[in-house]
């Protein structure tokens, strides 16, 4: 008892840990409320342990462990906020990493309407306008559709496309494209949740388009198709084209519905992704609506884009589902700015997401070996730094089969292991994410622009042993 209440003594006060500089720089960065109720809990937890260990408990030891405490508090707050990272890992289209980088065009378009603006003005006529009405003409006429929509997300697409025009009835679907395409969203939950019934056809690898004629019946309201984006069945396959699917619909007055995941507004053979269906090849083959993500290959914002038959889209907006899906303002300007990098042919130089798919791996590996360079003649590491061959990945469920050669920096460990050297990359300012392979920690220039290569020089020259 005697120990435990000389440890209890020796217990700070309040204001005392409130004088020290981590409970400033907490009060300045969560202001003084938040920043007295986390020191208060604090002191009590360290109070608690005192009690159960009191040898732990000179006036010294218990201050800088309170102190280690907050701090740990202020930076575990830091790094869950949002803030810009190095993407270091070679894949392009990183989910956990914001996907598509913006383009500066965009990123000076947001600026510039994240004030007042004619989000619903009309400023010929002076009265109420429609919201996203610039946006969404220009992804129909890019596309060749009647008319398109514009949603938070491509699930969100999917769903208001199935709950309006599916609902109480069925639809049909390859078993083939009954796909978890990410983040828990399975085809088959979300026509459950839409109020439609699944029939399926055909089997997993082959299905023709006469198992989706023999599944047509009083009942049916649409046939479905998925494309699988983050997987491929390859070997012995069969499945029907759109158009064959488009002119079985027609026969027999049902819609046709495209789920094209990625979103690719052009041809992407030039650099080895051939794959991926071209949006304005599905409307010219006849798909009623089709569904595609803004923030993957169309390198935008996290957007779910419908286009189609005029009287359908507008049947979906005046939905009453559509109200809480629709996005801000951020949205349609940032697909104002991207659609016109596409339709003045510019987009391979203005997207980020287009000029790093397109890099050559000559080009990344050059940078990479000036980098390695610049860090060794500024650190004496010869050892731990030196550049190899791999391969870069497209991310985000596009071009799964996709293979984007490049050259690495792989950084030894030396002394640590791989596991600790990646965590101390992720401590610097910015954090730099790399990924680890064979026991050493890679970076792959693919995905990190020019303009951020000092800020990676400082951060390797930081960990070099």
């Amino acid at each position: 008892m005697g120990d435990q209440g000389a440890a209890l003594r020796a217990m700070p006060s309040i204001d005392a840990i409130l004088k020290t500089d981590v409970a400033r720089e907490l009060e300045s960065s969560l202001g003084r409320d938040q920043m007295l109720a986390l020191v208060r809990t604090v002191a009590e937890t360290v109070r608690a342990e005192l009690t159960d260990h009191p040898e732990n408990g000179s006036r010294d030891s218990i201050i800088l462990d309170i102190e280690n405490r907050l701090k740990d508090q202020l930076i575990g707050r830091s790094r869950r906020r949002l803030q810009r990272v190095i993407n270091g890992t070679g894949v392009v289209v990183h989910t956990n990493l914001g996907r598509s980088p913006l383009s500066q065009e965009a990123i000076d378009a947001i600026a510039a309407s994240a004030g007042y603006c004619n989000l619903e003005y009309d400023l010929t006529t002076g009265e109420r306008g429609r919201r996203g009405a610039s946006a969404e003409a220009m992804v129909a006429e890019f596309v060749g559709a009647e008319a398109a929509l514009i949603v938070n997300n491509c699930a969100a697409a999917a769903f208001l496309v199935l709950s309006v025009f599916a609902k109480g009835g069925e639809v049909i679907v390859s078993r083939g494209e009954l796909v978890e395409i990410g983040g828990d969203f399975r085809i088959p939950d979300v026509l459950e949740q839409s109020g439609a019934s699944l029939r399926e056809v055909g089997t997993t690898n082959r299905t023709k388009i006469a198992d989706y004629e023999r599944a047509i019946s009083d009942e049916t309201k649409l046939i479905l198709r998925v494309h699988p984006s983050n997987f491929r069945i390859t070997g012995f396959t069969k499945s029907p084209s759109l158009e064959e699917l488009a002119n079985l619909a027609r026969k027999r007055g049902l819609l046709l519905f495209e789920d094209a995941g990625s979103g690719a507004l052009l041809e992407l053979s030039r650099i080895g992704l051939d794959d991926e269906p071209v949006i304005g090849h599905s409307i010219k083959a006849g798909v009623d609506l089709v569904s595609f993500s803004g923030d993957k290959l169309m390198g935008g914002m996290q957007a779910g884009l419908i286009a189609g038959r005029a009287e359908l889209i507008e049947s979906l907006r005046k939905n009453p589902l559509y109200r809480a899906l629709r996005p801000d303002k951020l949205v349609y300007t940032t697909i104002e700015t991207i659609l016109e990098a596409f339709s003045k042919e510019t987009a391979w130089e203005s997207i980020p997401l287009l000029r790093m798919l397109s890099m050559t791996s000559e080009e990344i590996g050059d940078r990479a070996r000036n980098l390695v360079d610049q860090v060794v003649r500024r650190t004496g590491s010869v050892s731990q730094f030196r550049v190899i061959p791999g391969n870069s990945a497209v991310g985000g469920g596009a071009a799964p089969d996709a293979e984007l050669p490049t050259f690495l920096i792989a950084i030894a460990p030396l002394g640590s292991s791989p596991d600790d050297l990646s965590k101390r990359l992720r401590e610097t300012k910015p954090p730099v994410i790399a990924r680890i392979a064979e026991d050493l920690v890679l970076i792959d220039l693919r995905t990190v622009p020019s303009n951020d290569e000092a800020d990676l020089i400082n951060a390797l020259s930081s960990i070099a042993v």
